[in-house]
């Protein structure tokens, strides 16, 4: 019995599903000499066959992660030919999905990549959201997809998270009248600039409430209505300066607002992110 053997990684794209399959597979013997190759992208027939031609003259097997039913079918036909054993990691997973779904998947290369890649900026929006929420760091600005102005309470940081999952760099800056507004924010793009605005009541009422999750009394000047319309004020006096598109979220939820605000975005700059 042979104690030395090559599992070649055959994939149309990274291949580290295969491998990951051949370390956990081969961990269950105790060959004396083993060796994994991986070969992502395979396209091409070409690719295909040099590597059958350098497996053959070893003891292997070749896995292989291929959606492409043509070069599937081309290993298969070289397995035949050169008699050497392919495991199919795909197919069996694949045909018990499209039974359960009811239709056949793409087979397009690389999805998992785009899904990856997708889930990455995600993360990376989330996390710019975070570190520059609430005017944190006035320099996110410059480097931020878009930006939001408003007062305390109209729900900047709830709709810069919900952005950020759609994969939008979002900055959130909060408008005193006691401060001055950061001199970044008149530099920006006024079309990448929102600002929010809500009835003085509803803000009352919400500020009110956050108060008291606070343990705070709710007579302080930060919930009085007239506190608020002085707020208002200043941060509409700020949004004309900006010509930014402003949007009063007094009676919309989070995802409305975002709608908006998506729209927008696509209008000016074409497709989404």
């Amino acid at each position: 019995m042979n104690g030395e053997i090559t599992i070649y990684i055959l994939s149309d794209s990274v291949g580290e599903t295969g491998e990951q399959v051949a370390r956990a597979a081969i961990s269950q013997f105790n060959p004396q000499k083993y060796d994994i190759r991986r070969f992502p992208y395979i396209t091409e027939r070409e690719q295909i066959i040099e590597i059958f031609e350098e497996a053959q003259n070893e003891n292997s097997i070749i896995i292989y992660t291929m959606v492409i039913q043509e070069l599937k079918d081309f290993i298969i036909r070289m397995s035949s030919d050169l008699n050497i054993p392919v495991v199919d990691l795909m197919t069996p997973a694949l045909n018990a999905l499209e039974g359960v779904l009811g239709y056949g998947p793409k087979r397009e290369s690389g999805l998992i990549r785009k899904l990856d890649e997708q889930y990455f900026r995600k993360v990376e929006a989330v996390e710019f959201a975070v570190k520059y929420d609430d005017g944190k760091d006035t320099r996110g600005i410059k480097k931020a997809d878009l930006v939001l102005v408003g007062v305390s309470r109209t729900s900047k940081t709830p709709l810069s998270m919900y952005l950020a999952h759609k994969h939008f760099k979002v900055a959130n800056v909060p408008l005193v009248p006691e401060v001055p507004a950061p001199h970044e924010i008149f530099t920006k793009d006024a079309n990448r600039v929102f600002g929010l605005i809500a009835d003085p009541f509803k803000l009352n009422e919400i500020r009110q409430e956050r108060l008291k999750s606070l343990g705070l009394s709710n007579n302080a000047n930060y919930a009085s209505v007239d506190r608020i319309r002085l707020e208002l004020e200043y941060s509409r006096e700020i949004m004309k300066k900006l010509n930014c598109t402003v949007i009063d979220v007094s009676n919309k939820a989070v995802e409305e607002t975002a709608g908006i605000v998506l729209e927008h975005m696509k209008k000016n700059f074409g497709k989404l992110i």
